[in-house]
């Protein structure tokens, strides 16, 4: 996907650094779905939403920051990101969290590109 030439959707919210926060972006997402129509894969978005928000804390939200969660809506594609400021990027581990292992199974597509600072985890889901 062209993420430069196509049309989008788009809404996004900052939370800090809290565990209550996942919680808050979950229901971020799901009315974000609601107000876009989308009913379809709505479980999944959701899931795939709370372990990206929770890998964010746990391992790329530092002390003092925050983390951003922007949905985009293309033709037939949602698109889920999770922005933090830690360094580096965030891969599949063995041995590691399965929060990635999660997404990588539920999603249709994710990946992590670096930001300055940080990195963005995205994902997606063809609806």
């Amino acid at each position: 996907m062209n993420l430069e030439t196509q049309p989008a959707l788009m809404r996004d919210r900052f939370y800090p650094r809290s565990r209550q926060t996942v919680r808050a972006a979950r229901d971020f997402a799901v009315e974000t779905l609601d107000a876009w129509g989308v009913g379809r894969r709505r479980h999944d978005v959701s899931l795939c939403v709370s372990e990206l928000a929770t890998n964010a804390l746990r391992h790329g939200v530092p002390p003092g920051r925050g983390y951003r969660l922007r949905m985009l809506r293309f033709e037939g594609v949602v698109r889920v990101e999770v922005h933090d400021s830690g360094p580096g990027l965030s891969r599949l581990r063995v041995g590691a969290g399965r929060g990635l292992v999660v997404v990588a199974g539920v999603a249709d597509r994710w990946g992590a590109v670096p930001r300055s600072p940080g990195k963005a985890v995205w994902c997606e889901f063809d609806v």
